[in-house]
């Protein structure tokens, strides 16, 4: 089969934009360095229970359009996060809303919530916050920092709070309601049966072939001069063969246990915001789809410092890696056959509905 396009990587990505090229008639060749499809979002079946491999995965947006697109590809359950903070083990509520604040001070009031803060906000002396701990602090207050941030936010990047850009924080929701929905989005929800169903609808095509375990750079050169076009979702960075050096990342390690009874911690998410625990959070994945099994599932996860032949999970983007990126941004510009996507091919965090609207977008360019 001759092939119009390459894609690197079976992600959300790269899997979006094939089902978009095949329904325009578009053959896609897909390689993928894994042993199975669907990137970081891939679930697997264990015993009835759909364990999240690379994390807890919730699909939330504001998009309608998204909503509705990501919805021909699998049934949406009900599910809303509301993750709990555990600090040596006392438990709050997250995010931040009037249960933490009652929790901590005795307040009930929105007034006596935002007067605390704002007493612990004059008395740190903070102006214009010039890293995470101080943006965090002019925020929610010291109390809420000491426990529920610090610990948890330096045992995920690595690096002291001081040492950390601000803008980190801010997307830090705060609410003065009892309210303990993590999201403001309209829509939410968790596919019933996983994600990992999503990918293979997605890929499903007669003009669509998937090889598995194959590394794009076992034979890059061969790929480049053979295909007319490649959608690329690596590492910006190792495509250009480190040129400029490495971007930084951070890596995380999964330590899954199948238990032999029904409820663990009661919860899909708990975070370990003191900084002796040495992961940052527990998952529980029955309680993503409301499991009545007999036995349950948890994963800790630990974060780690990135080196090469780590998965990177998040781009460091601080100032001295956005400076190193735009100059790969700028060799890729130079690539006209390649369009470079997804988290790790634009070094920027995104959400799964992100992914998804950036790759419409790229569709939209590709065939208009």
């Amino acid at each position: 089969m001759k092939y119009d396009y390459l894609v690197v990587g079976s992600g959300l990505f790269g899997s979006t934009f094939a089902y978009e090229a095949a329904k325009r008639g578009k053959r896609v060749k897909v390689i993928e360095k894994r042993n199975h499809i669907g990137g970081n979002i891939y679930t697997e079946d264990v015993d009835g229970i759909q364990v999240h491999k690379y994390g807890a995965h919730i699909f939330h947006t504001n998009d309608e359009e998204i909503w509705d697109y990501v919805n021909q590809f699998a049934a949406f359950n009900r599910y809303t996060n509301s993750p709990i903070a555990n600090y040596k083990g006392e438990i709050y509520n997250l995010p931040f809303n009037m249960n933490t604040f009652y929790k901590l001070w005795g307040v009930t009031t929105p007034e006596e919530a935002k007067e605390e803060i704002e007493k612990q906000r004059k008395k740190a002396g903070i102006g214009e916050p010039k890293n995470l701990e101080e943006q965090a602090i002019s925020l929610v207050g010291t109390d809420i920092y000491e426990r529920l941030i610090k610990g948890y936010t330096e045992k995920q990047w690595g690096r002291k709070a001081t040492d950390l850009p601000s803008f980190i924080i801010k997307r830090l929701p705060v609410r003065f309601t009892y309210d303990n929905n993590y999201f403001n989005d309209r829509y939410q929800g968790i596919p019933i049966g996983g994600y990992t169903q999503i990918v293979e609808k997605m890929l499903a095509s007669d003009l669509i072939e998937i090889e598995l375990n194959k590394d794009f750079f076992m034979n890059k050169d061969e790929y480049v001069q053979t295909y007319p076009k490649i959608i690329y979702t690596g590492m910006i960075d190792q495509f250009f063969d480190y040129t400029y050096g490495e971007l930084e990342y951070r890596s995380l390690q999964f330590e899954s246990t199948i238990l032999n009874q029904e409820n663990y911690q009661g919860n899909a998410v708990v975070n370990y915001t003191d900084a002796e625990t040495p992961f940052t959070r527990i998952i529980e994945h029955k309680h993503f789809e409301f499991g009545n099994q007999h036995k349950t599932i948890i994963t800790k996860e630990y974060p780690r410092k990135w080196k090469r032949g780590d998965e990177p999970y998040y781009p460091v983007n601080d100032d001295k890696n956005n400076e190193k990126y735009r100059k790969y941004r700028k060799l890729a510009e130079d690539q006209p056959n390649i369009i470079f996507g997804g988290r790790l091919g634009r070094y920027q965090y995104y959400d799964m509905h992100q992914v998804i609207a950036a790759a419409l977008a790229v569709v939209k360019k590709e065939f208009r």
